[in-house]
């Protein structure tokens, strides 16, 4: 049991070390190669060259906030489209017209967020 255990995990466990090895060989590499000459306007708060024109605690738009909220949204459903693409053979008519019920609703949503102006900009 031990070892099918250890056989079926193997190789995800051999992909997380040769992960963390690459990414210390290039991080180390990184650090060590490159040009360390800092002055004033690297370390100073922006690096863009100028100062700010407001204070960093002003509020944002609220519009902001819905456009992330709706790509959130939308991402994280159509991520459910991945498994059932997989297993749509094996799930059968009550599986294929539960998801086509999903993507209707999905789209109805789509609609109106697009018809109440969510997902236009000024």
């Amino acid at each position: 049991m031990t070892t099918l255990f250890l056989f079926e995990h193997l190789s995800i466990l051999l992909l997380l070390i040769v992960a963390i090895v690459l990414a210390g060989i290039i991080f180390g590499a990184s650090f060590l190669l490159a040009v360390h000459k800092p002055d004033t306007e690297k370390l100073s708060a922006y690096e863009c060259g100028f100062d700010p024109y407001e204070d960093a605690r002003n509020s944002f738009d609220v519009r902001f906030y819905l456009v992330a909220i709706l790509f959130i949204l939308f991402d994280l459903e159509t991520m459910f489209l991945f498994p059932w693409a997989i297993s749509v053979g094996q799930l059968g008519s009550l599986g294929f017209w539960t998801m086509t019920d999903f993507l209707v609703e999905l789209t109805i949503g789509y609609v109106y967020a697009w018809k109440i102006g969510a997902l236009e900009w000024e």
